[in-house]
């Protein structure tokens, strides 16, 4: 990768994370984006535990837990694979561990083996749906939550 290359992947990624931490949902939900890789390969999300974000029974909203990692994958995806593929969220599900108390964190890295796997199970134009399993903890380290994230992808027609 050249030094402009870098140097834009860096500024794309401070710009993201500055956009995601000032976007209404997160914003709303108390979701802030602590830490985007400068090559786009891991994100760490994290959520405090506020009054307007608690649910009836004084714990974390399932949907501000799913919120918090909802798009990242996707995200990140988009930015690695470049515009020669189509990246899209197909489905989810979340699993509730424990309840959610106090600060949560989630952790969604992609490595050069998942990429390597993307391009080789799309590179005939078939679509691939991957599916990733992030994990919420809280403070203690332990789970609060894990979610599966099932994506889309297809090398786009040339």
């Amino acid at each position: 990768m050249s030094i402009d290359n870098k140097f834009n992947n860096t500024n794309q990624a401070k710009k993201l994370k500055k956009l995601m931490n000032w976007y209404g949902p997160y914003l709303g939900a108390g979701i802030k984006l602590e830490h985007i890789a400068n090559d786009w390969s891991e994100i760490t999300v994290s959520m405090d535990m506020r009054w307007y974000n608690r649910n009836a029974v004084g714990t974390h909203f399932g949907g501000s837990l799913y919120a918090m990692v909802d798009p990242h994958y996707m995200l990140m995806l988009m930015k690695l694979l470049g515009k020669g593929y189509i990246v899209w969220d197909k489905a989810a599900s979340i699993d509730f561990i424990k309840p959610g108390r106090g600060k949560v964190t989630a952790t969604m890295q992609i490595s050069s083996a998942m990429l390597d796997e993307i391009k080789q199970a799309t590179a005939d134009g078939e679509k691939y749906l991957p599916e990733y399993e992030v994990v919420i903890y809280d403070e203690q380290g332990e789970v609060v939550a894990r979610v599966m994230k099932t994506l889309y992808i297809r090398k786009k027609q040339e």
